[in-house]
């Protein structure tokens, strides 16, 4: 696990979106980029849609998707082909929320995943977490957490009495490199449980399993780690 500290939320995006360039350029095969919802990633998104990259070989697909049609302001669908997949044309491989019921269309995501994965697992994906600490729609208390055999699933997440779809936390364990996103003040409490204290907390579980990780923060979410470079 590594950890870059950003002087703020621009700073982060543009870190950001140098690691992910990096990664598209050092790449001699077809690869995916699995794509967090929120406010933090879609500033990265547009930091990476004004670059000078060739995209012909990337699949981009969702860690999680909310469960409303693609155009609805909630959407992550929505949101990355706004910031970036209509911006630059690159490939988009997202769950169908018209399908008819959540189990079906996560169901049918997974066998579209597997199509696309290289020897069946993600490449890099990046993720975002919640003052709640959760990661991608794994909540806190939820199903979800307890899948060990599927690669995305459909969550329903009491404490917002909504469905959600997710990619399932052994999926996420298997990818070849896994990047959080984080900042602001807001998020600094939650992080230092998870970094520093180890607490269970659904993205500490994610970061734990993982292969490789890295935390991209700014210094107003690092405002309550210890022991780190400032």
């Amino acid at each position: 696990m590594s950890v870059h500290i950003d002087p703020n939320p621009e700073a982060l995006s543009i870190g950001a979106a140098d690691l992910s360039a990096s990664y598209v350029a050092d790449m001699e095969r077809p690869l995916t980029i699995g794509l967090a919802g929120g406010g933090t990633p879609a500033a990265t998104y547009a930091e990476l849609a004004g670059r000078d990259i060739d995209w012909s070989a990337v699949t981009m697909w969702l860690g999680d998707e909310r469960w409303v049609p693609h155009d609805h302001p909630d959407s992550n669908t929505r949101m990355a082909h706004q910031t970036l997949v209509d911006r630059v044309i690159v490939r988009l491989a997202a769950p169908d929320t018209a399908f008819g019921e959540p189990e079906a269309a996560a169901t049918a995501y997974s066998h579209v995943l597997q199509d696309i994965f290289f020897e069946g697992r993600p490449d890099l994906v990046l993720l975002g977490i919640g003052d709640d600490g959760h990661t991608a729609s794994l909540f806190p208390e939820t199903e979800a957490l307890d899948a060990d055999s599927v690669a995305y699933l459909a969550n329903w997440v009491d404490s917002k009495e909504v469905w959600r779809l997710t990619a399932s936390m052994p999926m996420l364990w298997s990818a070849r490199e896994v990047v959080f996103l984080v900042q602001g003040e807001s998020k600094a409490g939650i992080l230092a449980q998870i970094i520093d204290g180890g607490h269970p907390y659904p993205a500490q579980r994610v970061a734990a399993g993982a292969g490789s990780v890295q935390w991209l923060i700014d210094e107003a979410a690092a405002s309550k780690l210890r022991s780190l470079p400032r």
